[in-house]
């Protein structure tokens, strides 16, 4: 079975475990990539797992 790529907001919440303002917030400043389909919001979980690695802080405290 393929896993499916696009998460709901909630199942971005819970694989990001944050908090429904802090998205909103990531959102608001288009520092986050989502999915606008009229009224539905989406994410692509390959895009949160690029955006994650991109936040990676490395052990010299230098971003990966």
């Amino acid at each position: 079975m393929v896993e499916n790529d696009l998460l709901t907001k909630a199942e971005a919440l819970k694989y990001l475990r944050i908090s429904n303002r802090t998205l909103y917030l990531l959102m608001k400043r288009h520092e986050f990539p989502y999915i606008k389909l009229g009224k539905r919001v989406l994410f692509r979980r390959t895009e949160i797992d690029a955006y994650l690695e991109s936040k990676t802080i490395g052990k010299d405290g230098a971003k990966k």
